[in-house]
């Protein structure tokens, strides 16, 4: 297979600048606008280095520096401050958050006390396992959650098997393992800072309706928590049903018992990271005000003299900065965070987001977006909800495939100028849009969880695929009831008419 890949992206390599070439020397796409043609001609350079990997993701991310400015299309004096923002320092402050957790080992306290309070049946410990891994992926990436969790449930598979038979235990293995990636994914998409593609929306959002209302971090939870919660659930009574029917065995409770008790007490750094966390967690919530039918409670921004100026990041990077100064007791003269740690943070993933940000900037200025969505607005015929559909379809399925993040960049702007030209509100489209990028059950190729626990060798491609398919589709439905009957509400969103920041 990894041969396979890599053909693909030597062949990529050649067909994506030919391509490129081909659009920018014979296609003129929009008579007298030259720039539209040019930036979809980047579009297309980067979408097909990006699906194949053909160079490193963050390399391909670079390519609007340099090229954006040699074709016309903008200015590099205009296009470099795109690539960090405050969106970026969103990312990096929970990051090092999360990367404090790490360290003092307070994630796998979290997951463990979970599995304690779930019970040891198997299905209360697929339950317990999602639950713990959605949980930790709201505030850390699905990456280091699926990591930490997955050396664990191997410890409690291999108890199962001592009892009974890796045979009869296999299907047990597979449910477990597909719940801990599963659950990390749909943890991550409740919170803004839990996977890459929300927060993708946020930026392109913002570059493209600079004077919309902002998307809080109270407002995306009060919206993507119960999908979240109630996505979880029917993965875990499907799991349950195709995998753990007829599982008797159950694991000694004390065995978990014993992992946590050795442990030992919580240390002074694990309480120090667990209060910066919750309180992280906390300011990020209050920090905008809250609308409650005609109630409106106010957000402790207001205690400032410029409320708008601070955002997110801003808190992120304040909660951050303080675990750099506090004292660990571990050890001698070191911090609860120190900078030999930190330069762990994916600086790919930084530069990963800037490019896609550029991209959109791009398709923005040169009047791509808008190009695009009026040639897709026949469909505007149809009823908002099965536009929804359409939409959520194209994306669940082209994100199995690519780096969800890359399916973000690319395709949100068009989402953008399509919502436009349909006069619908864009938030109508593009928040289940960047939902379903996370949204990807069926591959290994699709999310790092599913590769990290097709990596222990439990489970084929064929046990993920089955089981994900439905999944992907079942998701496609959650979405769209959830925009539909929560979004509505959550964002404003009015199907009578265009909002005045979206012309």
């Amino acid at each position: 297979m990894a041969v396979g890949r890599t053909r693909i992206a030597g062949i990529a390599l050649i067909a994506g600048p030919l391509g490129a070439l081909g659009l920018y020397f014979f296609a003129d796409l929009h008579p007298g606008h030259p720039q539209v043609t040019y930036t979809a001609a980047v579009a297309l350079l980067m979408a097909i280095w990006w699906m194949t990997e053909a160079v490193p993701l963050a390399v391909t991310a670079l390519l609007p520096m340099v090229l954006f400015p040699v074709l016309g299309i903008m200015d590099g004096k205009q296009v470099a401050p795109v690539y960090f923002n405050h969106i970026i320092f969103l990312f990096l402050g929970g990051f090092i958050v999360a990367l404090a957790m790490e360290r003092w080992n307070l994630h796998r306290r979290i997951s463990l006390r979970v599995l304690l309070f779930f019970g040891t049946k198997p299905r209360n410990l697929l339950l317990g396992f999602m639950v713990a891994s959605a949980l930790l992926s709201m505030w850390i990436s699905n990456t280091a959650t699926t990591m930490m969790m997955v050396p664990i449930v191997l410890a409690v598979i291999l108890k199962f098997e001592e009892e009974a038979s890796p045979q009869r235990m296999r299907k047990c293995a597979i449910g477990l393992l597909l719940g801990v990636a599963y659950g990390a994914t749909l943890g991550g998409i409740a919170t803004l800072v839990g996977t890459p593609p929300n927060l993708v929306l946020i930026r392109i959002f913002e570059m493209h309706f600079p004077n919309a209302p902002e998307i809080s971090f109270t407002q995306w939870i009060i919206f993507a928590l119960p999908i979240s919660v109630v996505f979880l659930l029917i993965v875990w009574a499907l799991l349950s049903f195709f995998f753990l029917r007829g599982t008797s065995t159950s694991l000694r409770k004390d065995m978990l018992k014993k992992t946590y008790d050795e442990m030992g007490p919580m240390t002074y750094e694990q309480k120090v990271v667990l209060i910066a966390f919750s309180a992280l967690a906390l300011l990020w919530l209050t920090r905008s005000d809250l609308e409650v039918g005609a109630l409106t409670l106010p957000g402790w921004s207001n205690l400032f003299a410029h409320p708008s100026f601070l955002n997110d990041g801003t808190v992120a990077i304040g909660v951050s900065i303080l675990l750099f100064m506090v004292p660990a007791r571990a050890k001698k003269k070191t911090r609860i965070m120190d900078w030999a740690l930190a330069r762990q943070l994916p600086w790919n993933i930084v530069l990963l987001f800037g490019g896609g940000f550029a991209l959109a900037k791009g398709f923005d200025v040169s009047g791509l977006s808008q190009w695009l969505g009026d040639q897709l607005s026949g469909v505007g015929g149809f009823h908002p909800i099965l536009i929804i559909v359409l939409v959520s379809l194209l994306i669940i399925f082209l994100t199995e495939l690519t780096s969800n993040t890359a399916t973000a960049q690319i395709l949100l702007p068009i989402i953008a100028g399509l919502a436009v030209s349909l006069r619908l509100n864009p938030l109508l489209l593009m928040v289940p849009a960047a939902l379903c990028c996370s949204l990807a059950f069926m591959l290994p190729v699709a999310t790092p969880p599913n590769a990290i626990i097709f990596g222990s060798g439990k489970l084929h491609i064929a046990d993920m695929a089955r089981i994900g398919l439905l999944l992907n589709l079942i998701g496609v439905v959650v979405v769209t009831l959830a925009m539909w009957i929560i979004g509505r509400m959550v964002f404003d969103i009015d199907l009578s008419r265009l909002p005045g920041w979206a012309n």
